[in-house]
């Protein structure tokens, strides 16, 4: 399965992209990318060899997939289940080049996203977590319909400051009102 929105596409990860997706995300020991997505948390510098121990957790998998921009591949989306018993599902999206932020990029592939992810599974809703160090990906995420659901305040140290964890969310028939708003401008 493939979706393509003017330019950006999102599909599952082939094996042939494993060498690129190594070079965007552990190649480097301190990539531009990880100051924005959560650069609290410790990133380690791997290995291609170690990497592709992971590639079973990567290639073909319905809750990690690629982002390409005109055949070039910029970035993963992904999900996980907070509680699947109750189907909360939490998703991420990460654009690893930075001549690709603010363009417009994340916001077609989220959209893409969602709209997979509503209509290959019976969610209710669909959430997002990020920082408040982040203000383009709460951009994102209203610009999408997203509400505010919780902002916990001061957890996220880093640098010598405390952030914010900020909970962005959006219920099935938010995403369809959105959706048809979009479709009626």
């Amino acid at each position: 399965m493939t979706y393509t929105l003017e330019g950006v596409t999102i599909r599952p990860i082939k094996e042939d992209d494993l060498k690129r997706m190594w070079e965007l995300t552990f190649k480097e020991e301190n990539p531009e990318w990880k100051k924005w997505d959560a650069p609290y948390y410790p990133h380690y510098k791997m290995s291609y060899e170690d990497y592709l121990e992971r590639k079973d957790k990567i290639v073909a998998q319905d809750d990690y997939w690629a982002i390409e921009v005109d055949g070039e591949l910029i970035g993963m989306l992904s999900y996980y289940w907070e509680h699947q018993p109750s189907l909360w599902l939490e998703m991420g999206i990460l654009i690893y080049e930075p001549k690709y932020w603010s363009g417009g990029y994340g916001t077609k592939a989220l959209t893409m996203w969602i709209n997979h992810l509503f209509n290959e599974m019976p969610l209710v809703r669909v959430g997002l977590t990020t920082w408040s160090g982040n203000m383009r990906m709460i951009r994102v995420a209203e610009k999408l319909g997203m509400t505010m659901e919780a902002r916990i305040r001061k957890v996220r140290y880093w640098n010598g400051v405390y952030y914010d964890s900020i909970r962005m969310g959006m219920l099935r028939e938010e995403w369809e009102a959105h959706k048809a708003k979009l479709r009626n401008a």
